[in-house]
């Protein structure tokens, strides 16, 4: 007797559970994508204003949205996910779901302990990771969902003909997914997601109050400042909920951090400028690094142009690229604390540096080599 292949599973029917900012991006993505996508959101105002910007269909209720759904995807704020997910577990008795938290172990602990090994084996926990320092149903796009990693991090009961299913469909959307064990991914995003808020906010709060006798330090704050406390205007209520959620992870982070500082600090008293130079030209090159694309394997150059502060600016420069030929890697902008104007990082593969500085100097730029 020959044992019959599984069943496809097919994902045409989504519920998107929390309707903020990511939850109404994928909303948007999946829209596009074909899919007919219904949402519920604790809040109405939030629903209302999530349906009106991507056109989702409201749901009057939880049970409402999830009751005919393929695929439920919760998207609340961490606190909520591991209620959110047990709940639709059990409404929704033969949808895959999925999440879309930023800390993976916390939640999944507090699903198994709510489940049974039926339930979670349709539980395939993910961590979409795009979004911005801005919130809300207002501030969403399709967009969001474009070439970010999608990481899926499925338990040891998650069905694997599930998690396939979940992957074509996030694949779908134009997002990578990338497979990881929920312990290593809570490690690996503390460092390069929650040790940054940390530093971004820590750093702010040390100008703010440190300096507070000293009401010109932020007219002084130049593109360096404004970069690293960008993320500093992130929603606090929510970044609150995801470190303390991956406490343990983001102690560690903090420790590797401070005992770095430390290093650089001594070696600055101690002016050792070859070992603070080796220092710069470490992370210099890992940051270069880090800007390369998977397709990119020839390496980037970055050229820096001093550009006009002012509507269209950047849509030109970026046309003149563009229609020599050369395609931008990543791209950069940092306004200027006088104002006026504004310098734009332009990051190409680095066979294309030359034709970009070519093309970049015959429209009337004057492009410095970063690297």
């Amino acid at each position: 007797m020959t044992s019959m292949p599984p069943p496809e599973i097919t994902l045409r029917r989504v519920a998107i559970v929390g309707t903020g900012l990511i939850g109404t991006s994928i909303a948007m993505a999946a829209s596009r994508a074909g899919a007919t996508v219904t949402g519920w959101d604790l809040d109405p105002v939030v629903l209302a204003t999530a349906a009106a910007h991507s056109g989702l269909g409201l749901a009057a209720s939880l049970e409402a949205a999830v009751a005919d759904a393929d695929l439920v995807v919760v998207a609340t704020p961490i606190a909520a996910v591991a209620a959110s997910v047990t709940a639709v577990l059990r409404l929704a008795p033969t949808a895959l779901v999925t999440d879309a938290a930023s800390v993976k172990t916390a939640v999944i602990d507090n699903v198994r302990a709510a489940v049974g090994p039926e339930d979670l084996a349709r539980f395939v926990p993910g961590h979409p990771m795009g979004g911005s320092e801005r919130s809300g149903p207002e501030h969403a796009s399709a967009s969001v969902v474009d070439g970010i990693v999608w990481v899926l991090a499925p338990t040891d009961e998650t069905d694997l003909v599930r998690i396939d299913a979940l992957e074509a469909w996030v694949e779908g959307l134009g997002a990578r997914v990338v497979r990881l064990d929920p312990e290593r991914h809570d490690r690996l995003v503390a460092m390069v997601s929650h040790l940054p808020q940390v530093a971004s906010t820590s750093l702010m709060g040390v100008a703010a109050t440190e300096e507070a006798d000293e009401p010109d330090i932020l007219l002084l704050a130049a593109g360096g400042f404004r970069d690293l406390t960008r993320l500093a205007a992130s929603n606090p209520g929510l970044w609150s909920d995801i470190l303390v959620a991956n406490r343990r992870q983001v102690a560690s982070a903090i420790d590797l951090f401070v005992e770095r500082l430390g290093a650089l600090r001594e070696q600055i008293l101690g002016e050792d400028t070859a070992a603070v130079e080796s220092v710069f030209d470490a992370a210099k090159g890992a940051r270069l690094g880090l800007a390369t694309k998977p397709t990119v394997r020839s390496g980037v150059a970055v050229w820096q142009i001093e550009i006009p502060d002012e509507p269209g600016a950047l849509a030109r420069i970026t046309a003149v690229v563009g229609e020599g030929g050369v395609n931008i890697e990543d791209l950069q902008i940092v306004h200027s604390p006088e104002g006026g104007r504004g310098t734009v990082h332009l990051t190409v593969a680095a066979p294309t540096s030359d034709a970009a500085g070519d093309v970049l100097r015959r429209a009337g730029y004057d492009p410095t080599r970063l690297a």
